[in-house]
């Protein structure tokens, strides 16, 4: 039986290209998202790639709009594709913006929020629970278009890879840390370059195969 893999993230799971300008909608396309290479790889599971421009762990963004808040909607993205056999969370990046006031330690105790919503939505095989798979992004760099936006964030996100870790250890989730394997672009400091695509698909795929 094919095995569901549900991809919930924020623009660097949507496969958003790096920002030359405030508001750009560029988007790679889909051959050229590291969502799509992962799917390639694991060809026996069904990869769900759910990313959300701006979606932050648990907050109501009061610029961009309160739809962007991952807790809120995170219910129904897992009932609208159950069964799910794992949910891979990668979310913290727009937690740093600094409208939101929030360090590392507060990220990472917010995406265990989110772990405790999985885990209890009944949304796995049986109405059990999925298993999650923590990934870490690598840390931003406060420099481009974007840079006023996350003021202080650089500074913070140093620190995001080891509170995830830690998380992720005191509740038993494999985990991924993307930092010192893949960098944000020049232009903006957040998205990614193509060439990260390949090597997020592979750290994914090699987490997956080995605790799924």
């Amino acid at each position: 039986m094919t095995k569901s893999l549900l991809l919930y993230g924020d623009s660097n799971t949507h496969g958003t290209m790096p920002m030359s300008e405030p508001g750009a909608m560029g988007r790679f396309a889909p051959r050229h998202r590291w969502t799509s290479l992962l799917a390639e790889d694991l060809s026996d599971w069904q990869v769900i790639p759910e990313g959300h421009p701006g979606r932050t762990t648990v907050h109501d963004d009061p610029i961009e709009g309160p739809h962007r808040n991952g807790l809120t909607i995170l219910p129904a993205i897992l009932e609208s594709h159950r069964p799910l056999d794992v949910v891979a969370l990668m979310l913290g990046t727009n937690d740093l913006k600094h409208r939101f006031s929030v360090n590392a330690a507060d990220i990472a105790c917010a995406i265990e929020r989110l772990v405790r919503v999985i885990r209890a939505s009944g949304a796995g095989p049986m109405g059990g629970a999925p298993g999650v798979l923590i990934i870490a992004p690598p840390p931003i760099r406060e420099v481009g278009p974007l840079a006023g936006i996350f003021a202080g964030g650089a500074a913070k996100s140093q620190h995001l890879g080891a509170e995830l870790g830690a998380m992720a250890m005191r509740n038993g989730l494999p985990f991924v840390d993307l930092g010192g394997k893949v960098a944000v672009s020049d232009i903006d400091g957040i998205h990614y370059e193509a060439g990260a695509a390949p090597v997020i698909a592979a750290l994914v795929a090699d987490a997956v195969r080995a605790h799924f």
